[in-house]
């Protein structure tokens, strides 16, 4: 599941780009920028490509934003044997769960603090998905684990 916000900052906006696994609910592919560009997803994707190594067949489920319709992202999902998936035209609910994410990171960091440049709050969102979101922060729909444990978890049943 992906999608992209933005992040107001004193010298403007900064934009988030992100990946969710919906399995484990982990943030396995981000990218900021200060452009709203195919670029911006194309780092977050090659990054959870990277982590992740998925097989052939995976889904990837966005909005309909240009940036997921542009040719060079749809070429790297190709390349790797990934089918895209987009919500249909005015429902807003199909991409429910990258939503809150962003809806949750925007409560418990973004709205709390006033960023001065993008390199600050560049930072402070590292923190909060690579620390905070992924290895401490407990989900309810994982049974009150977190995405890290409940994939150990999920690893380790033989």
């Amino acid at each position: 599941m992906a999608d992209i916000t933005f992040v107001w900052t004193r010298e403007g906006w900064l934009y988030l780009a992100a990946i969710e696994d919906l399995y484990s609910r982990k943030v396995v592919g981000w990218a900021m920028s200060e452009r709203m560009t195919a670029d911006l997803v194309i780092e977050a994707m090659t990054l959870a490509i990277g982590r992740r190594c998925p097989p052939a067949g995976l889904i990837h489920h966005s909005d309909r934003g240009g940036q997921y319709c542009s040719h060079a992202f749809r070429d790297l999902l190709a390349a790797h044997g990934i089918r895209a998936s987009m919500s249909r035209k005015a429902d807003c609910y199909d991409n429910a769960v990258a939503e809150s994410f962003f809806s949750t990171i925007k409560k418990e960091l973004i709205s709390q603090v006033s960023y001065a440049t993008r390199v600050e709050a560049k930072s402070a969102i590292f923190e909060y998905i690579e620390v905070f979101y992924n290895r401490r922060r407990l989900h309810s729909t994982l049974g009150y684990m977190t995405p890290e444990e409940y994939e150990q978890a999920a690893n380790s049943v033989p």
